[in-house]
Parts: structure tokens; sequence; C-alpha cells
């Protein structure tokens, strides 16, 4: 596997992993227009502005199949309280075929450096409660619990939890 910096060239193949993995992963929650609702919040236009902005940073990861994970930081938008400069993970994405194979350490290996580097003290994240893989692999990072939050999609409120690291 190969990770890089992603281009606004990026956004077609961002969008359709986005779609394919959040589906993959939490579509039996939600009744049809809900998912639809809350996709159509995303857009390949939406997501060239983001790559192409200084406020966020964006790493992909490729294999020979192509984009098999990527991962967003960006300003913080979560409704929480920072004790210092913070930054949030916004997204950490994998295809299946990615999982279990080292991408998702690379990530956030790659996400730790670049929040940092940003100056941030801490990084925040939300991650959906029953979600026990990712809570797993984000506390195995010393992301620690501080409390629920409604995520929503579509009419649906998910409950979620907030995570924070100290960096």
């Amino acid at each position: 596997m190969n990770d890089r910096e992603a281009t606004p060239a990026d956004a077609a193949a961002i969008d359709a992993l986005f779609r394919e993995s959040f589906a993959a992963t939490f579509a039996h929650l939600y009744a049809p227009e809900d998912l639809a609702s809350f996709f159509a919040g995303f857009t390949v236009a939406g997501w060239t502005g983001e790559l192409a902005s200084p406020d966020f940073a964006f790493r992909v990861i490729e294999d020979g199949e192509g984009l098999a994970g990527y991962c967003k930081l960006g300003p913080t938008s979560l409704p929480v309280t920072p004790e210092g400069p913070a930054i949030e993970l916004r997204q950490l994405y994998l295809r299946d075929r990615a999982k279990g194979s080292g991408a998702a350490q690379t990530l956030m290996g790659w996400a730790l450096a670049t929040a940092r580097a940003r100056g941030a003290a801490e990084l925040w994240l939300s991650v959906y409660i029953d979600n026990h893989r990712a809570r797993r692999f984000y506390q195995r990072y010393g992301f620690e619990d501080r409390g629920p939050y409604a995520f929503m999609v579509g009419n649906h409120a998910d409950e979620d939890r907030l995570m924070r690291l100290a960096l």
C-alpha cells in the first residue's frame, strides 16, 4: 500500500469511497430517505473545495485496485470546548479490502503528526457508539471518551461518542 497527500483530483474517488464505506457499515441503521438526505450533503464539488482549502488536510492510501482509504482533518465542528488549539479528525474510512492491512495505522500516524505540525494541542472525533472496532482502535491511541453526541443522518439521531486525545 502507498499513502500520499490527496489533491482536488481525488475528489470523485474519495466521494465514492466515503459513500461505499459508510453504507457498508451503517446503511442498515437508517430509513432509505434518511440515508439519501445525509449523502445529499456530500458532493464532488464539496470535496474538491475542502481538498483545495488550507483549513483541511487529507491523506489517501492506495493499493493495486486504487483508492483503499482516506483520512480527513479539519477545523473543530463538534460541540466541544477545547482546552487549547484543537483540530478534528473528521473522517478515517477504509474499503473492506484494506481493513487489517495496517492502512488505518498509517493514516492515524499521519493524522497525529499533521495535527501536531499544525500546532494542535488536542485532537477530537466522534464515533458511533456501537462501532466497537473503531472505538477500540481510537482508545489504543489514547483517545478518551468525553460524552455523547447526536450525529444526524437525515432525521435520524445516532448516539455517537465524542473522543479527545491530548497531543
